[in-house]
């Protein structure tokens, strides 16, 4: 019974060796799961008549953006093969500025080609999410490749995915204007500096030397 039982142990062996070996590898301290952003495009075309939208499209338009929930990090624009007047840009610019945003300039390339007489406004979304996330692929048990934890970077990755405002600034950040105002800069210094000591009233810490003077 001893000697059978040794061997359905040494059988098993390599099965879980291969078992604790397998799993998502993380060789380093930066996570293997990283967050991944996709990108939907929301198309509605209206009707124009005379250089601007025609009657009731304008109700329309902004009732289709509100049932998007159209907000920070969408972008809204216009596609028209033929140049639109004034008039249609500045009603639809009205509608956006109700949900805080600016027409782009730049419109996505859509499948269908948009009819005479109508515009198309394009709303583009961006999500983020970490995919295979959470990843409990690899156990606990001894490691002699250094992996770390297959999980390890879900909750951060997924935390930051969630949390961010424009998605799409995981893919390419915002530049700076490249103005400083260096009043402002140092603003926070100037203040420490002219603070009253704490001892005078004030909200600074009083210096005191070693002797107690």
């Amino acid at each position: 019974m001893v000697k059978r039982t040794l061997l359905i142990a040494s059988a098993l062996l390599p099965a879980l060796l291969v078992t604790a070996c397998a799993g998502t590898q993380n060789r380093g301290l930066e996570s293997v799961h990283q967050p991944v952003v996709s990108r939907t495009d929301y198309a509605l075309d209206v009707a124009t008549s005379g250089g601007d939208l025609a009657s009731g499209e304008e109700q329309r338009l902004a009732g289709w953006m509100s049932s998007l929930r159209v907000g920070y990090g969408d972008r809204v624009a216009i596609d028209d093969p033929a140049p639109y007047g004034a008039g249609v840009r500045d009603a639809v610019a009205r509608q956006v500025a109700h949900f805080g945003l600016l027409v782009s300039d730049d419109a996505p390339v859509t499948n269908a080609p948009v009819q005479p007489g109508t515009i198309r406004v394009v709303v583009t979304r961006m999500k983020a999410r970490v995919p295979g996330c959470p990843d409990y692929s690899r156990n606990s048990s001894t490691d002699f490749e250094s992996n770390t934890s297959s999980n390890y970077g879900c909750s951060s990755n997924a935390t930051l995915a969630a949390m961010i405002a424009n998605p799409a600034d995981l893919v390419l950040g915002q530049t700076g204007t490249g103005v400083a105002d260096q009043v402002a800069s140092a603003k926070a210094i100037d203040s420490f500096r002219k603070a009253v000591p704490s001892g005078a009233g004030g909200t600074t810490i009083k210096a005191e030397s070693a002797g107690g003077k």
